[in-house]
């Protein structure tokens, strides 16, 4: 964007007077922040407009992105660097007498999100809009998203998020492209000339009202829409008699229970209300987007029997599943096609990503409150399973393990992640490690059925934030080296390693390195009042708290070195500060009662005068997308640790390689394709094998009381426990006990114990070895350039969606 100082500052003042009518001396912060905020959407706007009117007039194919999370982070820089006019107003600001870092600390985190899998989907938006690739978003916005996590006592309390408290400057309400949703009531089928008609009838129906939000990219001439659905109440259901009357209650409740679809990301599903909560949230927005995708594509005037031609829809795992039946109900229903037109544009549209081989998180919806919730849908479903096994039974022989095993509908349960396999063209796993075990394991049966549909597609993060955004410096240093050409293609990072000898570049590295973590000294000072030491090697486990990600393994370690320094303060140890940053599900109670843990070894660990500050703790407390762009620049040790096999893929080890920490992990999910980037020589490698792990699963030859008798290490830290060492209430840490002694340490803790304290030891070592260490730190940046999220956006554009780069000016 052309743009020279003294324009900036002239429209930066009249947009203060248009908004506030004030000048920059008497605007407030907050003002200050809005009028920049809206001042830069004015100058994207119109190129957001013209990708619309490009993409309709030329007809190109378009990607839409159904995702229940999108972890977007603060855009606000993000948007002024794919600009090019950071400077620029940074400079002009500063004429009037304003700091734009100020106003930056402003911007609210959207609570979009909550882990890997949001973040996912917003590095793929960036990817697709730097890349020209026509693709949006479709999602939910969450007037609270996920809570607020506050540490009382060491235990983590959930808080309201009140993100939207203010107008989120980014968005833009549109009233009038508004949808209706129905859920309940009746529905039965009247024959017609035509065919098979539903009536519905006592039907629940809820407004979808969409908010669009731009997406820019660094490409510039490309902005395409992130579209959220807010759920509320429709005009006539408001009985404004009753309201002068004074019947407010009524109206209220009526109003709460709508606008609940749309107030908080993931739901307490362990009790019915929250279950079917998060069936509607999902049915909501898979619907409103269906609908709105539809009535767009009408508009083109193409046949209907072309819509995959033009539309393809992406579902970002098993949330949006559903989409199969609704988009099979709209082609049946509302544009009356026959059943097997209808299913050939399903399957031609739809493809899915699997993100788990959890069990437990491939998600399953009791039949009776399906039925309830969404009776046509069921009924659409219950005909796609009915000619499904009819499919099995034809190839099998009428096997009945078979068509059990992959059957939508079963033992009184809806298998969502059968019906996306089934009704889509394309099944995707997110690292090579997690694709051949849905092949060979968890999803064999389908991949011998369906092989053509399974491949693999390798998650990946966008540089322009993680490192761009989060470590201009390092960003600076890599380019300069690598050649102008690495700006656009991330492989280009391989030409660092020109630079591998190179004491110069080396001591540059070294003094970014040190920088980022004094930002993070001054910011734990600030805010946990906790001096740490700038020096130390800052280990660091930041994710999603869930027992096959081990914190707890972690921790024991921690556990145990500080019994090692309590011995003899003498130790010769490089001095470590151990950061985790996590929340834990409010009603998983194991991940609650691990956090306690934490925080209640920090206390004691940190103000142990007897170690030295040697070891130093530190809980992060209400982690998100800004933390890690603080402390991902500052990390030395990337903690990978998840029990191997468990891990779809992760991508936070690879925003932490990309940064130059150096990976201490097991050999799961993209764990194992950085292992085969970096080798034995740049990356810390321990533990139990994904083969390993499911063969002691498959035999049920694990005793976890072998590895505890044999080990007076492993005694002591697990007695500590409830020895009253880190708490005085000797039951304080049940839970933990009860993972270990109760369900026989599942994820496999104490067997790899041993083998993960020989790996910490092996990073004391390198540590100790500065110009080695650097050079492995110089070898991880330069071979992160592979992970980039454009390199994923490019396979799945060029293989599964089957869309193009469009270039405005052509």
């Amino acid at each position: 964007m052309n743009l020279n100082k003294n324009q900036f500052k002239e429209d930066y003042k009249k947009r203060l007077i248009l908004t506030f009518a004030q000048t920059p001396t008497e605007a407030s912060p907050e003002h200050k922040y809005l009028a920049l905020g809206k001042l830069i959407r004015d100058y994207l706007s119109e190129t957001w407009a013209e990708t619309n009117t490009f993409y309709t007039k030329k007809e190109v194919k378009q990607i839409y992105y159904f995702s229940m999370e999108f972890l977007i982070g603060r855009l606000l820089n993000t948007y002024l660097l794919n600009l090019d006019i950071r400077e620029t107003v940074q400079d002009g600001l500063k004429d009037l007498g304003i700091d734009l870092d100020e106003l930056l600390a402003l911007e609210p985190d959207p609570a979009l999100g909550n882990g890997g899998l949001g973040r996912l989907a917003a590095c793929f938006m960036d990817s697709l809009a730097s890349l020209g690739f026509p693709g949006h978003g479709c999602g939910i916005r969450f007037k609270h998203g996920l809570f607020t996590q506050k540490i009382v006592n060491g235990y983590q309390k959930e808080l309201l998020n009140n993100w939207l408290k203010e107008d989120f400057l980014w968005e833009i309400k549109k009233p009038e492209k508004s949808v209706t949703v129905k859920f309940g009531g009746n529905v039965t089928l009247t024959k017609t000339h035509e065919g098979l008609e539903p009536i519905y009838s006592g039907c629940e129906e809820i407004v979808a009202v969409p908010y669009d939000m731009p997406i820019l990219g660094s490409s510039k001439e490309i902005v395409n829409t992130l579209r959220l659905f807010s759920a509320e109440l429709p005009d006539e259901d408001i009985d404004l008699s009753g309201l002068q009357k004074g019947d407010y209650q009524k109206y209220i409740d009526k109003k709460y229970a709508v606008e609940a679809i749309s107030q908080v990301l993931y739901p307490d599903d362990s009790s019915f209300s929250g279950k079917l909560l998060r069936l509607k949230q999902e049915y909501f927005f898979v619907s409103a987007g269906l609908q709105t995708i539809l009535r767009r594509y009408k508009e083109m005037k193409q046949p209907i029997h072309r819509f995959p031609d033009f539309i393809g829809v992406h579902i970002n795992d098993t949330h949006p599943a559903i989409a199969v039946g609704e988009l099979m109900r709209l082609l049946l229903d509302e544009e009356g096609l026959d059943w097997d037109s209808a299913w050939d544009i399903t399957v031609k549209t739809l493809a899915y990503t699997n993100h788990t081989i959890l069990a437990e998180a491939m998600e399953k919806w009791p039949y009776d409150m399906f039925k309830k919730t969404v009776p046509r849908i069921l009924m659409i479903v219950e005909e796609i399973d009915r000619r499904f096994c009819e499919e099995v039974s034809k190839k099998y022989d009428g096997d009945p393990n078979k068509i059990n095993s992959m059957r939508i509908i079963n033992y009184g349960e809806i298998r969502m992640a059968n019906l996306a396999i089934i009704g889509s063209h394309s099944v995707n796993g997110v690292a090579k490690i997690h694709t051949e075990i849905l092949k060979n394991r968890e999803l064999k049966d389908f991949y011998l059925l369906y092989p053509e549909k399974f491949n693999n597609k390798t998650n990946g993060i966008t540089h322009r934030r993680w490192l761009k955004n989060a470590n201009p410096e390092l960003y600076k240093l890599v380019t300069e080296n690598s050649g102008p050409e690495c700006i656009e293609d991330t492989n280009k990072f391989i030409n660092f390693l020109k630079c591998i000898n190179d004491d110069a570049v080396l001591e540059k590295l070294d003094k970014i390195k040190l920088k980022n973590k004094e930002e993070v000294v001054k910011f734990v000072k600030r805010n946990y009042n906790i001096d740490i030491n700038p020096f130390s090697i800052f280990d660091v486990q930041i994710k999603r708290l869930h027992g096959y990600k081990r914190q707890l393994l972690n921790v024991f370690h921690i556990i145990y070195l500080y019994n090692q320094l309590k011995e003899n303060p003498e130790l010769d140890i490089v001095p470590r500060t151990f950061f985790f940053g996590a929340k834990a599900a409010p009603s998983y109670y194991l991940a609650k009662n691990i956090i306690k843990l934490i925080t209640s070894v920090a206390q004691v660990v940190n103000n142990d005068p007897a170690i030295r500050n040697k070891i130093k703790v530190v809980f992060l407390e209400n982690y998100g997308v800004s933390i890690a762009e603080l402390i991902i620049p500052a990390g030395d040790v990337s903690e990978q640790i998840s029990t191997a096999s468990k891990e779809a893929s992760g991508t936070g080890n690879m925003k932490f390689m990309m940064n130059g920490a150096i990976t201490l992990a097991t050999l799961d999910g993209a764990n194992v394709e950085i292992y085969d980037e970096v080798g034995d020589d740049n990356m810390v490698i321990f533990g139990l094998t994904s083969s390993e792990v499911m063969d002691l699963e498959k035999n049920r030859s694990y005793n976890f009381r072998e590895y505890l008798d044999s080990n007076p290490i492993l005694q002591r830290v697990i007695g500590q426990l409830k020895d009253g060492t880190f708490s005085q209430n000797h039951d304080e840490f049940k839970d933990v006990l009860n993972h270990i002694f109760g369900e026989g340490d599942p994820y496999f803790v104490l067997k790899d114990f041993s083998a993960y304290v020989k790996a910490q030891e092996q990073i004391n070592a390198l540590y100790e070895n500065k110009k080695g260490w650097l050079q492995m730190s110089l070898v991880n940046i330069a071979h992160s350039g592979k992970f980039s999220s454009d390199n994923s956006i490019k396979k799945y554009a060029e293989d599964i969606w089957h869309i193009k780069r469009v270039k405005r000016d052509e």
